[in-house]
């Protein structure tokens, strides 16, 4: 776990963005990671997924005030938390900027549907390559799919860490492109949910408020977020 804290993304979220779009620019394959507990907690060390998110083409951030806590327990100073749906909408800026193709894989049908529209109207500068929904299509299949368009910028939402083995294990098939883990940032940007509110932001407590909306979330909360803290605190004694 300390050589992901290693490798994680350390400074500002407008350096993360300025390197991002002259990636972009110049085609360089890059694979974003979201970091939140539950992808600490979901990888194993001798899986495909771990030995990407150490690759020097893979940038993983901090998406979520407890992994940036996690670092700094751990000796690893962090700039601070960089929101992935921040990250999705500097894409989608970017995208709209240089005329990028672009393709959306996951998430559900009407999300899919009502993305369409919002981005159409919003990015006009974007090219929409492709868009599948997660649930009906086998997706090797659709990476295959995706490698043929040879998009600028792919997101994938099929949830964590389902979405980043994924792309883990089919990012071989592409010589450029950004990958990114979206998680249910698309059902933000359709509009399906709402994002927290901004005093819920401002004191770090956007966790709280899914749990607020969602009391299911609480269960998996418990397993990824309070056992990684747990976990964490471990480590740290281990290591003083």
């Amino acid at each position: 776990m300390d050589k992901l804290f290693k490798h994680m993304y350390k400074q500002s979220d407008a350096s993360l963005y300025t390197m991002l779009e002259e990636r972009l620019k110049t085609n360089k394959k890059t694979f974003i990671v979201t970091a939140n507990a539950e992808i600490f907690m979901n990888v194993d060390k001798s899986s495909l997924l771990y030995q990407t998110l150490l690759d020097k083409d893979t940038i993983i951030t901090p998406d979520g005030e407890g992994v940036v806590y996690a670092a700094k327990k751990l000796g690893h100073a962090l700039w601070g938390k960089i929101a992935g749906i921040d990250t999705v909408k500097k894409l989608l800026e970017m995208g709209d900027r240089n005329h990028s193709k672009i393709y959306f894989f996951g998430a559900k049908q009407e999300v899919i549907d009502n993305l369409y529209k919002k981005i159409t109207k919003e990015y006009p500068g974007i090219e929409i390559v492709g868009m599948k929904n997660g649930y009906d299509y086998d997706r090797s299949v659709v990476f295959q799919e995706i490698a043929k368009k040879a998009p600028d910028i792919v997101f994938v939402a099929l949830g964590v860490p389902a979405q980043e083995k994924e792309i883990a294990e089919h990012l071989n098939q592409f010589s450029k492109g950004i990958f990114i883990g979206c998680g249910g940032s698309l059902d933000v940007l359709s509009g399906q949910k709402c994002r927290a509110p901004k005093i819920f932001i401002k004191l770090k407590l956007e966790w709280a408020y899914r749990i607020l909306k969602e009391p299911s979330r609480f269960k998996r909360f418990y397993h990824n977020n309070i056992k990684f803290m747990f976990k964490i605190k471990k480590l740290a004694r281990q290591s003083s």
